[in-house]
């Protein structure tokens, strides 16, 4: 059956490519898709290729029912579906050639995007899994709706026609799911809908996520309406009053029925791979470490209303996923229960107890605009303790949230961050969101490097670690002995240095010395006090008004860093924000110390007290660019033949801006690579594999013009031009062929 099926797929295939009107329709589709996806990509500066495959459903609701509208209504329209019919060949066969034959040349145009891709990926480090997952899911997208045309095609002989009925119902199928729609359907047929929706379980699976749920809906969609069109095949051939065309009808509206109900019944199936680089959505081995070990009940309650937002049924299906998984990896101590505090009173007053509210939004009734109320929170508890999510607004760090919760409340000790006062140095309050987020699992206090009295003192059995941030005068040689004795006992640093003091007005920055230089210096690290830029990769910043415009330009001196090796601590991250920061310089040969952001390969230094105007134009040299290291990681056990008392582990960050709030709200993982920090520093790293689970792509930077303008034009005008030259060819070709053949007869 299937040589058959391939020999009609060959010869649909090889049609396409000897008609200039499908050369028409790959150009055309190929250069709006690169257009609009190179427009977005470039503006938002991250590598990433979801402003092409979010547009690619609409795309392909145009250009796939084209490809298909042809299919078998040229056929029947032209007399040559009868003779096919008549060769030995049945209905199925016909028509997995002709999907195999339209799917292949979808396909192969959508290929022409790759360049685009490999582009992305080999200047960035953009997650290469998560590529494979969009264009498979590109790929299943395009089978369904190429399904769709081909049913369409069969039951007209009119293209035109065809080509309407196959993008209507595709359109359908994408906005039965768009929040539009949704909010004006009744809570049950919102819920039918989106089941059968396009967009929700495509987006899915082009986030990295092959889910058997959404696998299974392409594959039955894209199967029913294939059944379809043989189905639309046989009846011609069939008398109406014949018993095997009432068999036919039946038989297809059972398929339709089991098709329908297997896609709303499907959610209740389970299981995924996923593909992306990280494992951004499967359980951590922290998670599974903490779970495995605990020894005593842990409750954990979902509280969901039966009428939500549609929109949200991703997230919720995120939630339920994520809930199943932690209860597996606790060997039965960890208890799930969903409850609906809309249909029992009991649970309605235990969410009421917890602090979880119902939420309101908008749903369209009798014409208008009405307000809901629904519950979508969770709570975990534990003996005499909780930890509640009044609403879960996102999911990407719910598992940290949980496990770290669960963590907390199953731990008996907390361990200490001190901060060092004294000498200028910020203390805790000053880094409100750093210290927000690290104080359900650390205890926080202060030690004095700078007493009135005697010399400082740094108790070990106290202080599990000690934090300098930023001191602005040079340090005591008695405080910086003190650090210098506590580390070398064993304790841990984090060492967040300020080396220029910033003034806007002039703008310059004055140089700082702050007194820890020869602490590093004896650990093989230099700290140069220079001023760090990147001319490739830094942050945007508004200069201001002109005229009537707000001008918005890069800012070298703000350089986005990226990571410089595999430390635990940069683990899964992708970027960091500095702000006005000094390099180090070490040995490369010193297994002590581990770079962890550097600037790309178009960084740069400028001396102490240089100028810092946003609006100076920086002209470096080629020799005076390279990679600049502005954070690392020094572990003296890594040493060798280290002793056990070798001294304790101390990072240090030539930045201390980067831990401000105003940084930390405009890129989170600042927060997490400090939180990171101080589990690696208290030698405690279960929770880092889950706190640096990072959905946000990386930046997207080049190190020249050229190469960015070289993939932006290879593939915009580049792919579209191959096509048509490989158009003109085969065209051509074909018939100075078909001429010479009539010459010689």
């Amino acid at each position: 059956m299937m040589r058959r099926a391939w020999i009609v797929a060959r010869r649909e295939l090889m049609g396409f490519f000897d008609t200039p009107t499908a050369y028409v329709l790959a150009v055309a589709f190929l250069g709006l898709a690169l257009y609009m996806s190179f427009r977005s990509l470039y503006a938002m500066g991250v590598a990433s290729l979801r402003p092409f495959f979010d547009l690619l459903p609409w795309l392909f609701v145009v250009f796939v029912p084209a490809v298909a509208m042809k299919a078998l209504a040229e056929e029947r329209r032209s007399g040559t579906l009868d003779w096919l019919v008549a060769q030995p060949l049945s209905e199925a066969e016909i028509v997995i050639g002709k999907f195999i034959g339209n799917w292949s040349f979808v396909l192969i145009t959508l290929a022409g995007t790759l360049p685009m891709a490999l582009g992305v990926l080999f200047t960035s480090e953009a997650d290469g899994g998560i590529m494979v997952a969009q264009y498979l899911g590109g790929g299943l997208l395009a089978a369904q709706m190429i399904a769709i045309g081909l049913w369409a095609s069969s039951i007209t002989r009119n293209q035109i026609t065809a080509f309407i009925v196959g993008a209507a119902i595709s359109f359908s199928l994408i906005l039965i799911g768009t929040p539009i729609v949704q909010i004006g359907l009744p809570r049950w047929l919102g819920s039918v809908a989106n089941q059968l929706s396009v967009m929700g379980h495509f987006q899915n699976v082009a986030r990295g996520v092959v889910d058997l749920r959404d696998i299974l809906y392409f594959v039955s969609t894209c199967g029913l309406f294939l059944i379809l069109t043989v189905a639309s095949l046989g009846r011609d051939r069939l008398s109406h009053t014949r018993a095997e065309y009432k068999r036919l009808r039946t038989g297809t509206g059972v398929i339709v029925a089991g098709v329908l109900m297997l896609n709303l019944l499907g959610g209740y199936i389970r299981g995924r791979v996923d593909l992306t680089a990280d494992n951004l959505f499967t359980l951590s081995d922290g998670s599974r470490e903490i779970l495995g070990n605990l020894d005593d009940i842990v409750n954990l309650k979902l509280f969901v209303s039966d009428e939500l937002p549609q929109e949200i049924q991703l997230t919720l299906r995120d939630v339920r996923d994520l809930a199943a998984d932690l209860r597996g990896a606790s060997n039965g101590q960890l208890i799930t229960e969903e409850l609906n505090p809309d249909a029992d009173e009991d649970a309605a007053n235990e969410a009421s107890s917890l602090g979880i509210f119902p939420i309101e939004f908008n749903v369209l009734r009798d014409d208008e605009l009405q307000v809901r109320r629904g519950y979508f929170g969770l709570a975990v508890t534990y003996a005499d303790e909780q930890e509640v999510i009044p609403v879960i607004d996102r999911t990407d760090d719910l598992e940290f949230r949980l496990v770290s919760a669960i963590r907390n409340m199953t731990t008996l000790r907390q361990p200490t961050v001190a901060f060092a006062t004294g000498f200028g140095a910020k203390d805790a309050t000053q880094f409100g969101a750093f210290r927000q987020g690290i104080s359900d699992r650390y205890r926080v206090s202060t030690v004095n490097l700078e007493p009135t009295e005697g010399t400082p003192v740094i108790n070990r059995d106290s202080v599990d670690i000690l934090v300098v941030a930023a001191p602005t005068t040079p340090m005591s040689g008695a405080a910086v002995a003190a650090i210098d004795g506590y580390v070398s006992a064993g304790g841990a640093a984090f060492l967040v240095m300020e080396r220029h003091e910033i003034n806007p007005q002039a703008p310059i920055s004055t140089p700082i010395t702050t007194g820890l230089e020869g602490l590093l210096a004896d650990r093989g690290v230099e700290a140069t006090g220079e001023l760090v830029f990147d001319a490739a990769s830094s942050e945007r910043i508004s200069l201001g008004r002109q005229g009537i415009f707000n001008v918005i330009r890069a800012y070298p001196y703000w350089p986005i860093a990226f990571t410089g090796s595999e430390h635990s601590t940069i683990r899964d991250l992708g970027n960091l924000t500095f702000g006005w920061a000094s390099p180090f310089t070490f040995s490369e040969d010193d297994p002590t110390v581990q770079p962890l952001w550097t600037t790309t390969e178009a960084g740069g230094v400028r001396p102490a007290g240089a100028s810092i105007d946003p609006s100076m134009e920086l002209s470096p040299t080629e020799d005076e660019l390279g990679i600049f290291t502005m954070a690392v990681a020094i572990d003296p056990a890594e040493a060798e033949d280290a002793p056990e008392s070798a001294g304790g582990r101390i990072v240090a960050v030539g930045d201390a801006d980067f831990l401000e709030d105003r940084f930390v709200q405009a890129n989170p993982q600042n927060l997490v690579f400090a939180a990171n920090a101080l589990d690696w520093l208290s030698q405690d790293e279960a929770l880092i594999g889950i706190r640096s689970k990072n959905r946000t792509p990386p930046t997207l930077a080049f190190a020249s013009d050229f190469g960015r303008n070289a993939l932006k034009w290879g593939s915009l005008i580049g792919v579209p031009v191959a096509f048509v030259l490989f158009g003109i060819v085969r065209i051509g070709g074909r018939t100075s062929r078909a001429e010479r053949r009539w010459g010689e007869a």
